[in-house]
């Protein structure tokens, strides 16, 4: 048996690549059938991304949490599930610590993909672009600095103060005592 390992000629073409897409695609058409027709049985996911991979977006709390893998969970209390086939991109709504937050996630960055109720799983590898140790790479452009205001010959408003309510006139009083 070792010999014929030792033998086998060296692959001009790309199988591994080509199996790992096939593969992809398979989570994709199950993040889509869920989308539309939810999660039967006792059917869930678990779906482990880079957090670093360009095109990832989450929100900063949970980048800092996760700087290179996350796994999240499909079961229970997800919303907005998407699957962009075109774009090749996951979205889905979440909370974290009960704070809802919406992921978008490149089927690119996806590492791994399990449904534990058959047991069934995969993973993938993930090829992170090359940055040049001079700059480093961004994940999400930062925005558009703000437009400078053209110079105009109105006068200024003043900053308007933050109004504060007070709830006391909303409370019940008891009567005053004698």
């Amino acid at each position: 048996m070792e010999d014929d390992q030792e033998q086998r000629p060296e692959s001009l073409l790309p199988y591994e690549q080509w199996t790992e897409t096939a593969l992809r695609q398979v989570v994709a058409q199950a993040i889509e059938y869920v989308a539309v027709n939810g999660l039967p049985g006792n059917h869930h996911f678990y779906v482990t991304f880079r957090t670093d991979h360009p095109g990832v977006v989450i929100p900063p709390r949970l980048r800092a949490k996760y700087p290179q893998e996350m796994t999240i969970v499909l079961q229970h209390q997800f919303w907005d599930l998407k699957m962009d086939r075109e774009a090749a991109l996951i979205g889905v709504g979440l909370s974290f610590g009960g704070v809802p937050a919406t992921l978008a996630v490149p089927l690119d960055a996806v590492i791994g993909f399990a449904d534990p109720h058959v047991r069934y799983g995969l993973r993938f590898h993930v090829a992170l672009p090359e940055v040049p140790p001079d700059k480093p790479l961004t994940l999400v452009p930062p925005p558009d600095p703000p437009p400078e205001p053209e110079p105009e010959a109105k006068p200024e408003k003043p900053a308007e103060t933050p109004q504060v309510v007070s709830l006391d006139a909303f409370r019940r009083r008891s009567p005053p005592k004698e």
